[in-house]
């Protein structure tokens, strides 16, 4: 029984620290704002861009929505989906161009020498110098 009790509870540690990685909370955050943007978008294609659409597709006073081919194939709604992925599609490239953007402008930032310190390179000098002394005297102290 308490070998059963150990397993468990393992078991739910393992699970706690695994849904509270950073990784897993944020894929939970962008899932949620991402079925939220859906709405948005489907939203915005339903409520404003297919409106105008709508005289260029309707087919004998039809609304978009309700356009079929044959028995109960809704193209009408299929296309207002294409529109939704397009809109979608569109964003996601350029949010990610932005990222890659700023990323690309902070990998020259932390790429770029930082300012040098004179007394640094003072003291770098002079021990390398002092290396190279010690070096020198060593080779000459050594018996043939």
């Amino acid at each position: 029984m308490a070998r059963t009790r150990r397993k468990a509870s393992g078991f739910f540690r393992d699970f706690k620290e695994f849904t509270l990685k950073g990784n897993v909370v944020d894929l939970a955050i962008a899932v949620i704002i991402g079925g939220a943007f859906g709405k948005i978008v489907s939203s915005f294609v339903e409520d404003v861009v297919m409106p105008f659409i709508n005289p260029l597709v309707s087919f004998a006073g039809k609304d978009w929505r309700t356009i079929t081919i044959g028995p109960g194939i809704a193209i009408g709604k299929f296309i207002g989906a294409i529109v939704d992925f397009i809109i979608i599609a569109l964003v996601l490239f350029v949010v990610i161009q932005a990222l890659q953007k700023f990323k690309r402008k902070e990998e020259v930032e932390l790429a770029e020498d930082p300012p040098l310190d004179t007394n640094l390179v003072a003291q770098e000098r002079l021990t390398g110098a002092l290396d190279r002394l010690t070096n020198t005297l060593e080779s000459r102290n050594t018996p043939l």
